[in-house]
């Protein structure tokens, strides 16, 4: 028996990296997944996996949540978990930051989970239960980037601990993971730098990078019934950086 057999899931972003790999795991654990995505051609892929369903959605659309959220529900016949983990970067400077660059940023990062919990919550509070997962970054967690994207995970920290108090007495439980630097696509430019990659490395207790499968192992957790006492937590998976 897998951990999640039985349960229909939501992953955003689930096309390539954090997110596929999360699709992959939730499948084998036996959960029906739907991996939400605006890239059509990678979802075309991820959707050969078995008990994988692709659907496009724009997560900065709230009308695109409220319809994607009521065919999930009418298709599936319920929805129990919701990884909120669709987002984008930028390394511009503070400097170069502008009032565009900055409602992309957000309209994503930011309203993209709020929407997602807007839409979905509900829907697991008239069923009695519910588990929702927001990924955010290590970077709201410590003083590291001056910049829209830092300031929009700390949106998703702020908005993960008050859904996690709206929604917990109808039994929908709201946690958080908190990422640092992990390899995937959106990280990619890393590898061009070895000087840069070995100091990253070597400022990790760890001494290593995150893959994939250290973020998808702790959204398992928070999404199976093992962590059926806990709401309002946030993990941060780091390889101990921000502890230092």
């Amino acid at each position: 028996m897998g951990k999640l057999d039985g349960k229909v899931a939501i992953i955003t972003g689930g096309a390539s990296g954090i997110g596929e790999g999360m699709v992959e795991l939730f499948s084998e654990e036996g959960a029906t997944v739907i991996a939400a995505d605006i890239n059509e051609d990678a979802l075309s892929k991820v959707s050969e996996k078995e008990n994988v369903y692709g659907m496009k959605l724009d997560v900065s659309s709230d009308e695109n949540w409220k319809k994607f959220a009521r065919e999930v529900k009418e298709k599936f016949g319920s929805i129990d978990i919701l990884v909120n983990n669709a987002g984008v970067s930028s390394e511009k400077p503070y400097t170069e930051i502008d009032k565009e660059d900055w409602d992309f940023m957000m309209s994503i990062n930011g309203f993209g989970p709020f929407a997602g919990m807007k839409h979905v919550a509900p829907i697991m509070a008239e069923q009695g239960k519910g588990s929702i997962v927001n990924i955010s970054s290590y970077t709201a967690q410590i003083g590291q980037g001056f910049n829209h994207y830092s300031a929009s995970k700390g949106a998703v920290r702020a908005i993960s601990k008050a859904a996690a108090t709206q929604f917990g007495r109808q039994g929908v439980r709201v946690n958080a993971l908190f990422p640092g630097i992990i390899e995937t696509p959106m990280t990619k430019s890393l590898n061009t730098s070895k000087e840069l990659l070995e100091r990253l490395i070597q400022a990790t207790p760890l001494q290593r990078l995150g893959q994939p499968k250290d973020i998808a192992n702790a959204a398992l957790f928070l999404a199976s019934d093992d962590s059926s006492y806990i709401t309002g937590a946030e993990i941060i998976i780091d390889g101990g950086f921000s502890a230092q």
